[in-house]
């Protein structure tokens, strides 16, 4: 019997698409969502769904960016082809997000058992909400936000895209929080810390979704609950990226940095008083 009901993966769903792509901890939030509704945070059906609907928030951005994604694809075929075209920004940038997605993935692997163990409190999510969001206001100071997404380099996709491992070791920093900080600390304007950290999440996500949902189906996740949640997740998510891209065009990180530290602290609150279980 699943864990989840069709009721829950709605809500699940909507707390992916919403939380995926913002700075503010897609894990974190969905932990707590879980435990206010009674799911039990460390089945391993449980942990299987939440990394399968982010396939759904993937699929958004692949949609929502099909005309650059489909640019830097055929940049790369060319190249493969020809060799008078690796000179082309996109055919790099398109190896670059290979390469840069190793460490995570190395990483993710090596780690499995300690990410879904001790690491899976939510002792350690309110912690990560709080430190992440003091380093993200620092690296939004820091930051000059003077180079665009046209300047971006191999040493800049390494960084962010290795950055992703504070996200996979602490549920809780945001993997959109890490690469973003770690974008604007390397001098990236905020809409093209953005688009990076997008980017980037590509493989990632789509490789940890895909990984889990033989875990899900094998630990007794039904099919519906799944399908509703990633079809939720897809459709919120677009949202969400259709806003975060206009609202990082004029605005900094304050609200994102406020959030994480009243939704860290609200935790640590409900943790201590037994409201929620680590």
């Amino acid at each position: 019997m699943s864990a989840i009901s069709i009721g829950q993966a709605v809500v699940l769903g909507v707390v992916e698409g919403v939380t995926e792509f913002l700075p503010v901890s897609s894990t974190g939030h969905l932990k707590i969502t879980e435990g206010l509704m009674g799911i039990p945070v460390g089945d391993k059906a449980v942990v299987a769904f939440t990394a399968v609907i982010q396939v759904g928030a993937i699929a958004a951005v692949l949609v929502y960016f099909f005309k650059d994604i489909t640019r830097i694809v055929s940049a790369w075929g060319r190249g493969l082809v020809h060799r008078d075209q690796r000179d082309q920004h996109d055919y790099r940038f398109a190896w670059w997000v290979v390469y840069a997605t190793v460490p995570i993935v190395v990483v993710g692997l090596a780690a499995k058992p300690l990410i879904e163990g001790s690491l899976a409190s939510l002792w350690v999510v309110a912690g990560s909400l709080i430190v992440g969001s003091g380093l993200m206001w620092a690296a939004d100071r820091v930051g000059r936000h003077t180079r665009g997404e046209g300047d971006t380099t191999f040493k800049d996709a390494m960084l962010v895209g290795s950055s992703q491992i504070l996200a996979l070791l602490f549920p809780g920093f945001s993997r959109s929080g890490a690469t973003m900080s770690t974008a604007l600390v390397l001098d990236l304007d905020r809409v093209a810390a953005t688009r990076l950290s997008f980017f980037l999440g590509i493989p990632a996500l789509t490789g940890a979704g895909i990984y889990e949902l033989k875990d899900a189906v094998g630990a007794g996740a039904d099919a519906a609950p799944l399908i509703v949640g990633t079809t939720v997740s897809f459709a919120v998510a677009y949202a969400s990226i259709a806003w975060l891209l206009k609202f990082v065009a004029k605005h900094t990180f304050n609200a994102f940095v406020v959030y994480r530290l009243v939704i860290g602290s609200l935790l640590l609150a409900l943790l201590g008083a037994g409201v929620l279980h680590a």
